[in-house]
Parts: C-alpha cells; sequence; structure tokens
C-alpha cells in the first residue's frame, strides 16, 4: 500500500544569520553616516549626495524570501489541477511556484518547472535555506516537478491529480531517489517597489531643487579658487 501511494505522486511537469547581520551591517552604516552628515555643514556636496544615499538605498531588512514562503503556506489545502496557478482554479507544481513567486516576490517565471530550473541560482543540498526550489525527476525527466523548501528536509508542493497543495518530507524513499537539485530565486524590487522609487525620486528632485542650486554654486566657487 505504500508503494502504490508513492507511486502515485508523479504527476506535475526560519530567518537565518545572514539577516541579523545585515541589519547589523545596515545600522553601522547609518551611524557613519549621520556622523558624516553632521560635520559636513561646509560641503553640500557631500551632504547632498549622502541624502540620496539614505533615501535610495535597498532595505536590507526586509524577509523577502519568508513572505514568499508565507504566501505559499496560505495554499496548504488547496486542490491540485493541472495547468492552475490561481487560488480559485487550484495549482499544478510549477503553477503554486509562480504564483508565490509574483505575490511576494514581483517575479514573473517561466511556466514549466525545467524553465525555473534553468533561469536560477544552483544550490548544493547541504545549502538549501527556506524558500529556495527544490527539483525532482518525477516523469522520466529532470527537473519536472517542484516545490518550495521550508527547512529540516520538508518542502510544501502542488503533487498529483487527486490531491492538495501539501508539505513532505525530502528523505522519504520515493523523493530521496528523485531529487534533482536545488535553485535559488533572485531577488530583485518588484514593479510596485520601482515605480515608488522613481516616484519619490520626482518629488524630491522639486523638494531638493534649491539645495541642488546651492551645490552647483558651492562646487563651481570650490573649483574657481585661485
Amino acid at each position: 500500500m505504500l508503494v502504490l501511494s508513492a507511486l502515485a505522486l508523479a504527476g506535475c511537469a526560519t530567518t537565518d544569520n545572514s539577516l541579523q547581520t545585515a541589519e547589523a551591517d545596515l545600522s553601522a552604516s547609518r551611524l557613519i553616516r549621520d556622523n558624516y552628515l553632521s560635520q559636513t555643514q561646509s560641503d553640500p556636496l557631500g551632504a547632498y549626495l549622502a541624502s540620496k544615499e539614505r533615501r535610495y538605498s535597498t532595505p536590507q531588512n526586509k524577509p523577502q524570501k519568508e513572505a514568499m514562503v508565507a504566501t505559499a503556506l496560505k495554499m496548504l489545502g488547496i486542490k491540485y489541477r493541472y495547468g492552475g496557478d490561481t487560488p480559485n482554479t487550484g495549482f499544478d507544481c510549477s503553477g503554486l511556484v509562480i504564483y508565490a513567486a509574483e505575490k511576494s516576490l514581483g517575479l514573473k517565471l517561466p511556466r514549466q518547472a525545467a524553465e525555473i530550473a534553468r533561469q536560477s541560482e544552483s544550490v548544493k543540498r547541504d545549502e538549501l535555506k527556506r524558500g529556495d526550489l527544490v527539483f525532482f525527476n518525477t516523469l522520466g525527466r529532470r527537473f519536472s516537478h517542484v516545490g518550495i523548501y521550508l527547512g529540516n528536509s520538508k518542502f510544501l508542493h502542488a503533487p498529483r491529480t487527486g490531491a492538495v497543495v501539501r508539505i513532505e518530507s525530502m528523505d522519504i524513499n520515493y523523493w530521496r531517489k528523485r531529487y534533482n537539485g536545488a535553485r535559488r530565486l533572485a531577488i530583485r524590487h518588484n514593479d510596485a517597489d520601482r515605480l515608488a522609487m522613481e516616484a519619490n525620486k520626482l518629488v524630491d528632485a522639486s523638494n531638493d531643487h534649491k539645495l541642488a542650486s546651492q551645490v552647483s554654486v558651492h562646487t563651481r566657487k570650490r573649483l574657481h579658487k585661485p
């Protein structure tokens, strides 16, 4: 009975320490920057550029991979449907990954699991982190099934027709034999982030016009000093 249950699965083509380190580095950088700004009242160019860095630097404390995991976990129990990629229609394996990545990270991934594998960064199994993608050979070809790694050898996926989105162990015999490797998605600003950043730049360009003019005058005076 256990063997038959395992064979039926082939169907679909914790924040780590690095986050704390990044937050500490960012705090240290802010202290250095603020100290610099307090001492650069006679250097408007330096102050102006430093203020730009503060406004537009990429936030380092956003747990983006955790957001993807959280989005995917909300889909637990939703029925499997071949070609499905929304909670209303149901999900196949790649449809679940595509949905979670787009909703949480703003990433638009290819539709097929094998294509996702080709466009992502390879990761060794002993270096897996939550939010990484794990791939399996379930149809006689590599990377024909994909899931989202949760930690402790557990992964979330949409397994097959008649089943639902669920969590399983990579260590059970069926998945251990079919494991193909893991990939890590590249994180970028999503469209909303980029649009918000561009809007802020336009507002700042207007608000900082006077300061920019002062910088220009100050710079010209320095350049023309005998």
